[in-house]
């Protein structure tokens, strides 16, 4: 049975009430779920988040429940850790400066958890069981250290032997390891950073011999040299090799993604791999594909869940999105993210191509938009313009309000994603701030998202497409699908009630199906290697709906993507010393036509 679904994960994502010790305390108020540590455990699926209170769990990788946690584990903490180990469940997550408890259970939902005393501290952990029963762990979350690994005892969850650096970051050698958007932020030398930080002391009026605890002079190092951070940790074995995966570039960025080492023991000596970075997603609505972790289901695919961008209100604002990955011939490791917040499809129990393109395309965007109501500067085309960060605002909460998208013409009509936005939410905080390494309090109550979806062929009669106006559930980005597809040309969401009794938002009105027109011409481009770290790919237009720039190793591994609605892109993802060869896709409402394949200039 097929079924179908569209990232990010069409889940209840909590509201947390962050105290911004930064700006006199000031409260700023968001949605998060970042981190996943994704396993497959006694025929489900699990889905451990930061920041939740919960776990999602889900029998088809499709449909996801959040069940919550009980408060004895570190809810508040950071990166939960979650790997099976023989009939338990092991579960851990950060916290500097104190020593880290171990928990374990046989049931994930019920419990109980058993606690196991840590006994050393640690930052994004991740425990990996080998095939014959050794443990071991990896943690790592700095731009001037490693990631880490050591032995573990199973029994006492102690190390066994002194911790090991095993991944450092290099962003003069490795492109996208530099932070910014579209990693446009340089880090400085060896040297220029002395000189920075020399600066600074004398500036703040420090002798240069005075002692510094060693993390805070790591921290400045790090900020003041514009290093990224590397971090989140996640190991997988394939075919007796160690493929330690890791995060890079900072989570407030587009180009937050995961690469990937490999060695032949869990320890090292670990290399880069040649396919880096593995999961990397700058582009489209949602951008974002880092601090992940991989795994295989029931019928022997490979998925990869990761951390996706939006950071508005905070820079933690993020979800979790879910990509199909694999291994090639050569045993390197990759994730299809070609398209990666378009509607995806899964064959239960099946084997799948990773690299299926999308069946329905996109139709929604730059579409005509009007509303009930806007303020200024939220108008309803902010709703169609493929951009999370930005959305429409209705001009009241006033139950009712509505928007509507004209699509031009009647298409047969797949799948609709409607994305919520928050904006300007000023509530007092309903519960106690938790003082932990974020001040926050996370809601846990089951708020309510009421809508109803309507469909027309004229603007003038109308029909319901979707009726969630007794809905029970709050969710931020609800998928709906048609498989046999409906013909419709207009559409109108209108709002009944949303958490807080706020005034609606809506970043995205995503509609998916098919025109009955051609499919783009294929596109001619130029893509030249500017420097050793970046290309300029410039693309003559030929009146598609977009582009997708796709770039790899050889003719037929074009692993990277970077889907846009421009005509040219500085891409800063490159490796000193690789060759490439590039291609553009161009897209519209009717499919997806592949350009010619050229090597790097």
């Amino acid at each position: 049975m097929k079924k179908y679904f569209c990232n990010p994960v069409n889940i209840n994502y909590r509201y947390q009430f962050n105290q911004d010790t930064t700006q006199g305390n000031q409260i700023i108020i968001d949605r998060e779920a970042a981190d996943p540590s994704m396993i497959l455990f006694k025929g489900r699926y699990y889905i451990f988040a930061s920041m939740t209170l919960g776990v999602w769990v889900s029998d088809d990788l499709v449909n996801w429940e959040n069940h919550r946690l009980p408060d004895s584990l570190p809810l508040y903490d950071y990166a939960p850790d979650v790997r099976v180990m023989g009939e338990y469940v092991y579960f851990c997550s950060s916290k500097r400066g104190e020593a880290c408890n171990f928990y374990r259970t046989k049931d994930v939902l019920a419990g109980p958890y058993e606690e196991i005393p840590g006994t050393f501290d640690f930052w994004d952990p991740n425990l990996f069981v080998d095939d014959d029963g050794r443990v071991y762990f990896y943690w790592g979350c700095a731009s001037v250290k490693p990631i880490w690994g050591v032995e573990l005892d199973p029994e006492t969850m102690k190390p066994i032997g002194e911790k090991k650096g095993l991944i450092w970051g290099d962003s003069f050698t490795k492109g996208f390891e530099r932070m910014g958007e579209d990693n446009t932020v340089t880090p400085l030398t060896k040297e220029e950073l002395d000189a920075a930080v020399s600066a600074f002391l004398k500036k703040q009026g420090i002798p240069e011999d005075m002692e510094f605890p060693e993390e805070q002079m790591d921290m400045l190092k790090g900020y003041l040299g514009k290093a990224p951070y590397i971090e989140g940790a996640w190991m997988n074995k394939f075919n007796g090799k160690y493929y330690l995966q890791y995060a890079f570039a900072g989570t407030q960025y587009n180009i937050y993604g995961d690469g990937v080492y490999v060695a032949d023991s869990p320890l090292g000596d670990f290399q880069p791999a040649k396919n880096n970075p593995y999961s990397f997603h700058p582009g489209s609505f949602m951008p974002g594909a880092g601090h992940g972790s991989t795994m295989q289901d029931e019928a022997g695919n490979l998925w990869h869940a990761a951390t996706m961008r939006i950071s508005v209100h905070h820079s933690f604002e993020r979800r979790v999105g879910i990509w199909q990955a694999g291994l090639d011939e050569d045993g390197e490791l990759f994730c299809n993210q070609r398209y990666g917040d378009w509607p995806q499809s899964l064959e239960e129990g099946a084997q799948q191509n990773p690299w299926a393109e999308p069946q329905w395309y996109l139709l929604s965007y730059k579409k005509a938009m009007t509303a009930s109501s806007c303020e200024e500067g939220k108008g309803p085309e902010l709703a169609a313009d493929e951009n999370v960060q930005t959305w429409w605002r209705a001009a009241t909460a006033e139950p009712g309000q509505w928007l509507q998208m004209d699509l031009g013409e009647a298409y047969d009509v797949h799948a609709v994603q409607i994305n919520f936005a928050d904006d300007k939410i000023e509530i007092p905080v309903p519960g106690e701030i938790h003082k932990t390494s974020q001040p926050r309090y996370i809601d846990d109550r089951n708020h309510r998202t009421r809508w109803i979806l309507e469909g027309s062929l004229d603007g003038g009669e109308w029909f319901v497409l979707e009726d969630k106006s007794q809905a029970q559930t709050d969710l931020t980005h609800d998928f709906l699908v048609w498989e046999a597809g409906k013909q419709v040309r207009f559409l109108k969401l209108t709002i009944l009630e949303v958490a807080y009794e706020q005034k609606p938002c809506i970043s995205g009105l995503r509609v998916f199906g098919l025109g009955s027109g051609a499919p783009a011409e294929a596109p001619e481009f130029t893509a030249k290697r500017t420097n050793e770290l970046d290309m300029e790919v410039v693309i003559k237009d030929s009146g598609a709906t977009g582009y997708n720039i796709l770039w790899g190793l050889s003719p037929d591994k074009l692993y990277h993507s970077y889907l846009l609605y421009g005509t040219e892109k500085r891409i800063g993802a490159l490796v000193k010393g690789s060759e490439y060869y590039v291609r553009v896709d161009a897209f519209n409402e009717n499919g997806i036509t592949h350009g010619k394949t050229k090597k790097l200039e």
